[in-house]
């Protein structure tokens, strides 16, 4: 005799298969019984999680106050970071900050580029300020904060829109780069 499944016993199976899905996930060892249906690749089992971001450091490097990108193309055409003995601004020393050299080593030049990050106080920011502007640097206030750059006749090199070194003072730290332009591949936020 042939084994009949009534439309209730097949209603019931398909309400405990339901149940099932719905259910927690079985552990890994279960295996499907015969009678419920394989998932299907395209439903996970598995409960949905969010990726955790990597931990920031507490303190910049000279690899990690710019850009993965700009690290990438440096490093690219050879070119290595060495950290400056002092980040100086005006007559404020920065003991908390990072000013590094980025350049081609294996050659004598001094061709490179200055990136710079640190915490500042009030009080320092208000004191280098005035400093480089007494040594005939210029100011400019803009949406990310105050910019202090360099006399573009003394300057050693230039951007497209004839800035030199640029400080930018933000609210409770500073960037350096040896162009206003540079300052956007400084992306630490302390």
């Amino acid at each position: 005799m042939t084994p009949r499944i009534t439309s209730a016993a097949l209603g019931a199976l398909l309400l405990a298969v339901v149940m099932a899905g719905c259910s927690a996930a079985a552990p890994e060892s279960a295996t499907p019984s015969p009678e419920a249906p394989e998932p299907s690749a395209s439903v996970s089992t598995q409960p949905a999680t969010t990726p955790t971001p990597a931990a920031t450091p507490a303190v910049p490097t000279c690899e990690t106050m710019i850009s993965e990108g700009t690290v990438d193309a440096l490093t690219e055409v050879g070119w290595t970071a060495e950290q400056e003995e002092e980040f100086v601004i005006g007559d404020v020393t920065m003991s908390d900050g990072l000013l590094c050299f980025w350049a081609d080593y294996s050659v004598p030049s001094d061709h490179g580029q200055l990136y710079g990050w640190s915490a500042i106080t009030l009080e320092d920011a208000t004191r280098a300020q005035s400093s480089l502007l007494a040594q005939g640097w210029t100011r400019e206030d803009g949406p990310d904060g105050i910019y202090i750059t360099e006399d573009p006749q003394f300057s050693m090199g230039t951007d497209d829109a004839g800035y030199g070194m640029t400080y930018l003072f933000g609210d409770g730290w500073v960037k350096f780069a040896d162009t206003r332009e540079g300052l956007i591949l400084i992306d630490w936020a302390g």
